[in-house]
């Protein structure tokens, strides 16, 4: 199965041949792919956990901006016409009363006609205008998948669902911290400007080469650590919660829609 060397060859290809890539089984973190195109998190549950999952995002918008809800059972998207949101991610994991069940590459045969998906936000999708901006992106320079950390942050509670705020880092140079803040604060859809910047331990996190979620990114001299809320806070809820069932896709291998990233700019 094909992994990482992929990476390049994908980095300037379209959506739907990024999809079609993953559905053929290449599996990647997708930072980086199909630049200027909206990248959402997935996230699946069955419908008497679904209302719990709406008003949980509705409680905590700047890490779970919703981009679309389907229809239960349904697995197409409006944000990608064609997409088989059960084939076309990279990675997906299935879930058991919170923990772990499976890692698969194509979730069909796990797929149930009472699921409803949410897809959120991703700040994948403000990383093309930070490097447009001059901002470097560290975990591609190094192909890793993006850190992400859970923090000490306690998120607003909805029925069954709570935990703990998840954040991605991405180590910044302190002169170019401010031009990455205006850039992604004009993108509430995708995340918004950072949560914090510096001093990891201010959030409970004790070590920055140990993610919960994604790979260790190097710092270079003159970086700094900036911290934006994270999609995986809503899988992390799951987990949290212990539902019977949920599908999700893997931490940094999201759902890649043909909506171009400027649609979510406010102004």
């Amino acid at each position: 199965m094909p992994e990482l060397p992929a990476l390049a060859q994908l980095a300037d290809c379209t959506p739907a041949e990024a999809r079609a890539a993953f559905r053929s089984g290449v599996v990647v973190p997708t930072s980086g792919i199909a630049p200027g195109h909206t990248q959402a998190n997935l996230i699946a549950l069955p419908a008497d956990h679904a209302y719990d999952m709406l008003l949980f995002a509705q409680r905590n918008p700047a890490a779970c901006p919703v981009l679309e809800v389907t229809e239960p059972g349904q697995w197409t998207s409006r944000l990608a016409p064609g997409a088989d949101l059960r084939t076309d991610l990279p990675g997906y994991r299935i879930w058991r009363d919170g923990e772990l069940h499976d890692s698969p590459g194509d979730v069909s045969d796990w797929w149930r006609e009472d699921l409803v998906t949410f897809l959120i936000g991703c700040s994948f999708s403000f990383e093309t205008l930070l490097q447009d901006a001059g901002v470097p992106l560290r975990h591609v320079e190094q192909g890793r998948n993006v850190p992400m950390f859970r923090t000490d942050r306690p998120c607003e509670p909805a029925g069954r669902l709570h935990g703990s705020l998840v954040v991605s880092m991405r180590p910044v140079p302190a002169h170019l911290v401010a031009t990455a803040v205006q850039i992604t604060a004009r993108m509430p859809a995708v995340h918004g400007a950072p949560l914090h910047i510096g001093a990891p331990e201010a959030l409970g996190i004790r070590d920055l080469s140990r993610p919960d979620f994604g790979d260790p990114v190097r710092l270079h001299d003159g970086d700094l650590p900036v911290f934006w809320p994270c999609g995986v806070t809503s899988q992390a809820a799951v987990m949290e919660a212990a539902p019977p069932f949920a599908l999700t896709h893997a931490p940094g291998h999201m759902f890649i829609t043909d909506t171009l990233d400027v649609h979510h700019r406010l102004f």
